[in-house]
This record gives C-alpha cells, structure tokens and sequence, in this order.
C-alpha cells in the first residue's frame, strides 16, 4: 500500500515563501494524479492544489498566482511551492491521490504563517 510522507513545513512570516514534498512509496505514483490538501484547526479538510500524470494543474481559487504544484515521477516526489504566504495559509499540509483516498494519509507538515 502506498504511503506519503511530507515534509518542507515550518513557521514563516507573511509574505514568506515555503516548498513542500511528498514523498511516495510504491509503483503507483506516476499513474495517479495526485493532490496537496490542508486542514486548519476546527476547519474540514480542503483541496489547495491537484496536477494530473499530464501535468495539468489546478488550484483552488484562495491560491491561485501564489502557489505552484509540480511532481517529478523519477523521485516518485510532489512538490507545493508556496510564495506570497497568508496567515489564512496556515495548516496542516497533506499529499494524496486525486480524487483522494481515505486511509492512507500521511502525518502531513504543519505550516504557521505568523508575524
């Protein structure tokens, strides 16, 4: 079974810039398209950012211009470049398929945007 580790959070001020990975195990990445989603405290769960084997990206609306998902199927490896960050940013960041898949999440990276 396929497992995600994330990694690349931390603590930056607004305006700050944080790259994002999600390591995937398996032989399965490079068929799936995969996804970057996040959960603030006492919000569900949301998708910020998807890309398809073709390459196609897609954000949501509140990203839009200040993110940038990418894979590399070679390192099996999803990035998140985040720039131009919000307090609103500030969650814990997760990779999964697209459409996600419950039961496989990883521990996720937590990102604080904070004066």
């Amino acid at each position: 079974q396929v497992q995600f580790v994330e990694s690349g959070g931390g603590l930056v001020q607004p305006g700050g810039s944080l790259r994002l990975s999600c390591a995937a195990s398996g032989s399965s990445f490079s068929i799936y398209a995969m996804g970057w989603y996040r959960q603030a405290p006492g919000k569900q769960r949301e998708s910020v950012a998807t890309i398809t084997i073709g390459l196609m990206p897609n954000y949501a609306d509140s990203v839009k211009g200040r993110f940038t998902i990418s894979r590399d199927s070679a390192k099996n490896t999803l990035y998140l470049q985040m720039n131009s960050l919000k307090p609103e940013d500030t969650a814990v960041y997760y990779c999964n398929w697209f459409p996600l898949r419950e039961g496989i999440w990883g521990q996720g990276t937590q990102v604080t945007v904070s004066s």
